[in-house]
């Protein structure tokens, strides 16, 4: 019986479909797709062209993260109340997780309530809604409304500032410290132009209800105290929201030590840009280089979307149960050109790696399609295992074989 049983497992190891299929090498084939051009008819400015008067700018395109424009990008300086764009990322963040909800109700602390600056007047004991303090931040700038959330979220502020700091190091924003959650002065506090846009494009593009609360105008919310019911009006502190027509966000900011910034965000024929502006002289100055960026930005840039995403044919699997295993893209590409190219020239290559074996598990990287524009590679997209195929065993080889001889 040992002697039978080692035959048939034998002639599985053989003649198992699997083993018959030879691996499939690398396919490489081009697709044109169509593509959204939003530059103008005129020609495009050049760069050496713009006139930035703020020591510290950055331009992103926040799709893709391409920079477009900088300017003493990474030199760290204080960054004033677009830190609050860190602090309503963790807001979102708890939101997303559960962890709090729009309609909690939260107490003022007679910490949060004493911060002073730029702030929508809690008092000690006052009960405020998520939604509204998300209101009082993004529209108002409220310090206060930040101090409470944040020891809403974590218990108090310096906590919730140490997740600020590792949120920072996830995003790779490699030239910040905060000591704060809402931006005043203090030693230490400091950040970059491209740290900025890194969370505030982490921001938009995870969390784009914000626009609904960064482009209020004007809004009021009601105070409920010991003292009474009184209303107290909100007004945005983001000028660009009235000033420039593509204007959609973000955060201003602006303290003695930091003078004027803004990150700002815009859209237009589907392009949305992030321009960040620190140390500005005056808020004039500060609106003025972020309109200069923009339409700089929407001069040169021309997008490159991927419509339909091509669908792809299974490939060969070594020692597994399975002789195949499907596979897909992750996700769409799209590209931001500023140099005029045609991107109906745009190829697409199709690696598959060369030896695959099992066990393979849903989600596993098998290859990667890659990107080239005029002969350079422009970027890339994962090829993953829509399926998961078990390594064959003894068992399995057997089961295998019984069939084929039942058939």
């Amino acid at each position: 019986m040992k002697f039978v049983l080692a035959v048939i497992l034998s002639v599985a190891l053989c003649v198992h479909p699997v083993y018959a299929m030879e691996i499939r090498g690398p396919i490489l084939y081009t697709d044109v797709q169509e593509t959204t051009n939003t530059q103008e008819t005129t020609e495009s400015p050049k760069e050496e062209s713009i006139i930035v008067s703020a020591p510290s700018a950055i331009l992103m395109e926040a799709s893709t993260g391409q920079v477009i424009y900088e300017k003493d990008a990474d030199t760290q300086r204080p960054p004033a109340s677009v830190t609050k764009v860190m602090t309503l990322l963790l807001i979102f963040d708890a939101l997303e997780e559960g962890k709090i909800s729009l309609e909690d109700e939260v107490t003022t602390s007679e910490y949060a309530a004493s911060m002073g600056g730029s702030q929508v007047f809690l008092e000690p004991g006052e009960v405020q809604t998520v939604d509204t303090l998300i209101k009082c931040i993004s529209v108002a700038s409220a310090n206060d409304a930040c101090v409470t959330m944040a020891e809403y979220i974590c218990g108090s502020e310096e906590a919730f500032v140490e997740q600020m700091n590792k949120r920072a190091e996830k995003l790779e924003m490699k030239n910040t410290h905060f000591v704060n959650c809402n931006g005043l002065d203090a030693e230490g506090h400091l950040t970059t132009a491209r740290d900025i846009a890194l969370m505030s494009k982490e921001l938009i593009t995870t969390y784009p209800q914000i626009y609904d609360y960064c482009k209020i105008w004007m809004e009021n919310i009601t105070h409920t105290t010991k003292k009474g019911t009184s209303e107290f009006g909100l007004t945005n502190t983001n000028k660009l929201i009235r000033q420039y027509e593509y204007a959609t966000g973000l955060k201003t900011g602006s303290t003695s030590q930091a003078k004027f910034c803004v990150s700002a965000t815009a859209q237009k024929n589907e392009i949305d840009l992030i321009a960040v502006i620190m140390a500005a002289d005056d808020s004039k100055a500060r609106v003025k280089d972020a309109i200069t960026l923009f339409n700089y930005g929407f001069g040169k840039c021309n997008k490159y979307k991927e419509e339909h995403m091509e669908k792809l044919d299974p490939v060969s699997v070594q020692r597994g149960v399975k002789k195949e295993v499907k596979i897909e893209q992750k996700d769409a590409f799209t590209y931001i050109d500023t140099t005029g190219s045609d991107l109906n020239s745009i190829e697409k290559k199709i690696a598959i790696n060369s030896k695959i074996k099992a066990p393979v598990k849903k989600g596993d990287k098998l290859g990667e399609i890659q990107y080239y524009l005029n002969g350079d590679q422009i970027g890339k997209r994962d090829i993953l295992a829509m399926e998961t195929v078990e390594e064959i065993t003894y068992k399995s080889a057997l089961e295998g074989v019984a069939k084929e001889l039942l058939l």
